[in-house]
């Protein structure tokens, strides 16, 4: 039998790192073009979420690709490899790690990928770090989530010396600051649960904005809660459609655009038929209009309904004066 010389097999990350290396060398991805995600990669070469999110920060640090908020990892045009190309990263030590490392690291990932790519495993690989050393500052993934949603819900704060603020604009500011923060991290909004709520401090500084508008307007308790619940949900399930989206679009690798124009047959035969007139004759016209969905104008109507309601609400209430809704009208 002859003996030849052992060759080591290349490591699985390492595989992929070199194949999507080449692609983005040769300009098959060009600069700007989506890099598969890690669910892509995880299915496409069959190896663990942990695996292909070891590639993608392998190939991060060789300044080749770039991270963007829910666009996911992107080709870095050739003068951002050119300042970024500094090689591996060296494996960090335990003492480099810190709670708020991990945290920020787990906000990040889950900015780019969604909350289905989030484990320890993906994040100590971001890291350089081993597994292991991520739980010496986190028990678990529940309570890594629960600390993602609390310093994302406080990016956004109130001071504590301003002026009084009429009970609509204090509504409007919290429900859009929670809107932005909803749009800046779209996995935010599937964190918290009506049933199963989370003792989030700075979810709750949110929430008190809301309730110190209601105070004093002639509303009971539960009142005010049930009022509270239903502007906070209302943002929330708008919200969720961000991340539904991009998940879609990170499974399928179809834009919502190229999704509508898939459909559009579909879609034109159901207008053509004569069982729902009014929505027929809606479509027909918003389509040749050139219809497009706006979420924030769809947050921003909802509001102002909502907000409309509350205030006829409140101004039946016996004995509620009607000056804060005049300085409500000024402000705006």
């Amino acid at each position: 039998m002859q003996r030849g010389v052992a060759v080591a097999e290349e490591p699985p990350f390492q595989r992929i790192v070199t194949e999507l290396g080449r692609r983005i060398r040769d300009g098959e991805l060009a600069p700007g073009d989506r890099v598969p995600s890690t669910r892509r990669i995880a299915r496409e070469w069959g190896v663990a979420m942990a695996t292909a999110t070891k590639a993608l920060t392998t190939l991060r640090h060789l300044g080749l690709v770039r991270t963007e908020p829910r666009s996911g990892t992107i080709v870095a045009d050739r003068a951002d490899r050119a300042d970024r190309a500094d090689g591996p990263a060296v494996r960090g030590t335990p003492r480099d790690l810190t709670r708020e490392r991990v945290v920020r690291t787990a906000i990040e990932l889950a900015d780019a990928e969604g909350l289905d790519a989030l484990s320890m495993r993906a994040i100590a690989a971001r890291l350089g770090a081993a597994t292991m050393s991520t739980y010496r500052h986190v028990a678990d993934k529940d309570e890594l989530t629960a600390l993602m949603a609390d310093a994302a819900y406080g990016e956004i704060g109130y001071p504590e010396d301003e002026e009084p603020l009429a009970w609509r604009p204090r509504i409007e500011r919290a429900a859009r600051a929670l809107w932005t923060l909803y749009r800046r991290h779209p996995w935010l909004p599937h964190v918290d649960s009506l049933f199963r709520p989370l003792p989030l401090p700075n979810l709750l500084a949110h929430d008190e904005q809301i309730l110190r508008a209601l105070d004093g307007r002639g509303l009971t308790a539960e009142e005010m809660l049930h009022h509270s619940i239903l502007i906070y949900t209302q943002v929330q399930s708008l919200a969720m459609q961000l991340e539904r989206e991009a998940q879609a679009q990170s499974t399928s690798g179809i834009s919502g655009e190229e999704w509508v124009a898939r459909t559009s047959p579909a879609m034109a035969a159901l207008m053509a038929e004569e069982r729902h007139p009014v929505w027929s004759r809606m479509m027909a016209v918003v389509t040749a209009d050139g219809f497009d969905l706006d979420l924030d104008a769809l947050f921003e109507l909802g509001l102002r309904t909502t907000l409309d309601g509350l205030e006829a609400r409140m101004a039946a209430q016996p004995g509620v004066g009607r000056d804060d809704d005049l300085a409500a009208r000024v402000d705006r």
